[in-house]
């Protein structure tokens, strides 16, 4: 059984990763579904990584069962986003790339995108074509909380624009991110998307 994103939502609170993990960890002890409980094991390492307990959240990790491509995908994207937090980029690549194949592989398109957006944060120098690939997978999904993806890809692509001084495609961009997260996302993300395009239409000279 693959878990549905709506219950990690439900556990997740990313400004609080202790509280997080706690409920994490409660949720797997009480999950009587392997697959499904292998996977909230994954989120509990992404939660110790984001405490930067990096070795505790490899630890986790070791002791996944990997049994289906979700939780094949989901433990790749978390040795992926431990080594990223841990600040090699680089080193993080090759797992990301694991996740893309294991979701993708299995029309996972959550996380195939989840992936390719860490791949864009990890791998710069490529994080057009990553970003690129990421949208295009989007276009093959009606599901409204996949597509909430949308919101995060433009806007860190505005961000990148915007830090190499591209400020009219950096306004194009969060335009295209509010227009998303007012679809499908939520109203913090709104509101983050107004002040970044207040920000770049500022730097452009239309503020």
């Amino acid at each position: 059984m693959t878990l549905a994103q709506r219950r990690l939502d439900e556990l997740w609170d990313f400004s609080d990763p202790a509280a997080s993990e706690a409920r994490l960890r409660d949720a797997a002890e009480q999950e009587t579904d392997a697959a499904a409980r292998a996977e909230l094991q994954t989120q509990v390492a992404r939660a110790l990584g984001l405490q930067e307990r990096f070795a505790e959240a490899d630890a986790v990790l070791d002791a996944v069962a990997i049994e289906d491509a979700a939780v094949a995908a989901r433990a790749a994207l978390e040795r992926g986003r431990v080594r990223n937090s841990a600040g090699d980029g680089q080193g993080a690549v090759p797992y990301f790339l694991a996740a893309v194949d294991a979701a993708s592989g299995a029309g996972l398109t959550f996380l195939q995108v989840d992936a390719l957006h860490m791949l864009a944060i990890a791998d710069a120098d490529q994080a057009e074509d990553w970003t690129s690939a990421a949208l295009a997978a989007l276009d093959g999904t009606d599901d409204p909380r996949t597509l909430r993806w949308r919101v995060s890809l433009h806007n860190n692509a505005g961000w990148r624009q915007f830090d190499a001084g591209r400020f009219g495609e950096a306004v194009t961009s969060f335009e295209a991110a509010r227009d998303a997260a007012t679809r499908w996302g939520t109203p913090q993300q709104v509101q983050w998307a107004d002040e970044a395009l207040a920000e770049a239409r500022q730097a452009l000279g239309e503020g």
